[in-house]
């Protein structure tokens, strides 16, 4: 009985040695499907430009530039899995609200260069940020910041260091250690958890109005992560709730989604002017 008690707790230090080291690799999923674009907008009908942007630490991103009939503009920020080829669905989405939209893929994902670590993904978020305020004209109050999953931790952390006109979350955990130690309860997921993407923490530092999304049947993160997230936020702020699954609820529920990003996006400012 000693033996096999020793056995188990060996096998178990090791599973911790292991999940401390790789959970980089647990989280950032760049090869699932893969770094192949399938696909680019033109395959749905919507004109598109590539771009690519250097951050200030010289990693190369590549991203899509796609011009809407408004002045405003959607900074979008994707999940943690795939690449911007992946999105198509959104991009035609936020198009068909008006919206010009600039995707890119995080270093180390898609055609972007480089590894991908929490403070690089960051970077890549302010070199975005920069994109569309230099080279493409845009006012800062006239974007509007989008993150999906582990794209919301991006882009709330952003939102804190800017003045965005809106922050818009979907789908997102509060932090790597709470959705940690939800997903993974046999281990001391918060005590390992050298990642953060504290979505929850940076909204408390987002001074725009903010709308939160997220599905009741999230079989992935649970809806409690939305609700914590929209009570820490700051006012002017919106829960919209939406049904169906982690990946495929916008789509899903694709009426009352659009149906709340309008209402919210019409509530921001008086009717954008043509560009």
């Amino acid at each position: 009985m000693l033996k096999f008690i020793l056995v188990v707790a060996v096998g178990y230090g090791l599973l911790v040695v292991i999940v401390y080291f790789m959970q980089g690799r647990m989280l950032y999923l760049s090869d699932v499907p893969g770094r192949t674009l399938t696909m680019t907008p033109t395959d749905v009908g919507i004109a598109y430009q590539d771009v690519s942007i250097d951050t200030t630490d010289g990693v190369a991103l590549h991203g899509w530039f796609i011009a809407g009939r408004s002045s405003q503009a959607l900074l979008f920020f994707h999940g943690n899995a795939g690449n911007i080829s992946h999105r198509l669905d959104s991009i035609r989405q936020f198009h068909g609200l008006g919206l010009s939209v600039l995707i890119i893929d995080y270093r180390g994902y898609g055609q972007s260069e480089g590894r991908t670590t929490e403070r690089g993904v960051y970077r890549d978020a302010d070199a975005a940020w920069r994109y569309l305020i230099e080279a493409r004209g845009f006012a800062a109050s006239d974007i509007v910041i989008f993150g999906r999953s582990m794209g919301a931790s991006v882009a709330s952390q952003l939102a804190a260091q800017q003045r965005p006109l809106a922050l818009i979350v979907e789908s997102s955990f509060t932090s790597v250690p709470d959705i940690a130690q939800d997903l993974y309860p046999w281990l001391p997921a918060r005590w390992l958890s050298r990642l953060k993407h504290a979505t929850r923490d940076h909204v408390r530092d987002v001074h725009c109005p903010v709308l939160v999304i997220h599905s009741r049947d999230d079989e992935i993160i649970p809806f409690r992560h939305g609700e914590a997230i929209h009570a820490a936020a700051n006012e002017p702020r919106k829960l919209l709730v939406i049904r169906g699954t982690h990946n495929d609820a916008f789509l899903q529920d694709e009426r009352d989604y659009i149906r709340g990003l309008r209402t919210f996006l019409t509530g921001l400012t008086a009717p954008a002017l043509p560009r």
